[in-house]
């Protein structure tokens, strides 16, 4: 789960999101749950495009995390407007800004976005990004709809940044569910030493050491490539829980020294899981780790799923890991476009219409809560059976929204 490393920037891509519709075919033409099926320049009136604007990882570590999240995006679009593309008459029109992860091409493109006049920006596979997007969208009086970046504090980081996806509480809720009561108990995490990391270790200290166990970390390099010695570390700890939060393409890297190590016989191991391409790396271990879950394809059997799952296909893909992330961030958007009768020229009223919405969204019953703009969402516990390219994820567990929902965060403002 979710980080960073610069390439070339790309120049701004464009696409209108009818015509998106019309590549997602059947899948666009579903009922939705907001928009109108009102098209661009009929009804009267001014029904000029609102533009939205997408900084994500096209390319960097997390590029892989940053198609499903497009790939969601354009989904829920085409869901929420009822295949139209347009709110009350206002096609939808979605520019895309490749910040490769590194949270200076973020700033630097969030800031050309808002110079043209936007004021929807959605994105952030990084949590580097989103920590540093969000007091921009603040300043500018943007809405900001941050997508799987996981770390905490992005929630209650100032009254204009909401978010799409789950975070790093609500993984640490779901891993405490794996291990009854944590008193006495010594909880070892192991991440890379980054936004995302560092936001993993404070959760397990905050919901785990408070609940009287001891918690450490070992913490590596997002750069480092030999894991062999951090897996060496997180053994010799000698934890009664393993914790291990890790994202992008060192992944193989790191299950490949755990295995090496012996580390699964030694101690309990829980991790999230990951996109289905790394199901194959946990290999005959696969069945000995416990893992919570975010989302893998099939895992919530919704209506909202069942669309997604459809419209993705159409375009040639499948969903998974943060797939609704996208499809969320474009419900929300829709949302808060709808209560404004297609208008997004006042931001406070943006913001108002998403504080406290709660509606059906690929996972189940989600809801935006009011005072810091958590997502409040059910999270799964999942194994893995059969190894290599047969391992198939199977929810043990659905987790409701209320047992792993994060204490409420103090807004900056």
């Amino acid at each position: 789960m979710p980080l960073t490393d610069a390439t070339r920037r790309r120049p701004v891509r464009k696409f209108a999101a009818l015509a998106a519709c019309v590549l997602l075919a059947a899948g666009c033409a579903k009922a939705g749950t907001a928009g109108t099926s009102t098209g661009a320049g009929s009804g009267g009136g001014d029904k000029s495009p609102v533009k939205v604007g997408l900084v994500y990882s096209k390319t960097g570590p997390l590029a892989a995390y940053g198609k499903q999240y497009l790939e969601g995006f354009k989904a829920g679009l085409a869901y929420a407007t009822k295949g139209t593309g347009a709110v009350d008459g206002h096609p939808v029109e979605v520019a895309e800004q490749d910040d490769a992860g590194d949270p200076a091409k973020a700033v630097s493109a969030a800031k050309d976005l808002i110079g043209k006049n936007y004021k929807i920006l959605a994105g952030s596979t990084a949590s580097g990004v989103a920590l540093q997007v969000g007091p921009i969208a603040a300043q500018n009086k943007v809405l900001f709809i941050s997508g799987p970046a996981a770390a905490d504090k992005v929630t209650g980081l100032n009254k204009y940044t909401f978010r799409s996806g789950r975070q790093s509480y609500q993984d640490t809720r779901a891993a405490a569910s794996f291990i009854g009561d944590a008193k006495g108990k010594k909880v070892t995490v192991l991440a890379q030493d980054n936004a995302f990391g560092q936001a993993n270790v404070a959760a397990v200290k905050d919901v785990l050491g408070g609940e009287g166990a001891t918690v450490d970390a070992v913490l590596a390099p997002p750069s480092a490539t030999d894991l062999t010695p951090f897996a060496t570390q997180a053994k010799d700890a000698k934890p009664d829980l393993l914790y291990v939060a890790w994202a992008g393409d060192t992944a193989s890297a790191l299950w490949t020294s755990l295995n090496q190590q012996d580390v699964f016989s030694a101690t309990k191991v829980v991790t999230g899981l990951d996109v289905a391409a790394s199901y194959p790396l946990f290999g005959p271990a696969a069945e000995k780790i416990d893992f919570l879950n975010h989302y893998f394809g099939g895992a919530a059997g919704t209506e909202a799923e069942k669309a997604m799952t459809d419209a993705v296909a159409q375009a040639g893909s499948k969903p998974d890991l943060f797939t609704p992330d996208g499809f969320t961030a474009a419900q929300m958007v829709v949302h808060a476009l709808e209560a404004n009768q297609g208008s997004d020229a006042d931001t406070d009223a943006l913001v108002k219409a998403l504080e406290g919405w709660s509606f059906d969204g690929v996972k189940g019953k989600l809801t935006v809560r009011a005072e810091d703009h958590a997502l409040l969402q059910p999270m799964f516990q999942v194994k893995l059976t059969g190894s290599g390219a047969d391992a198939k994820p199977t929810a043990v567990r659905t987790l409701p929204a209320d047992q792993v929902a994060p204490p409420v965060a103090k807004t900056a403002g």
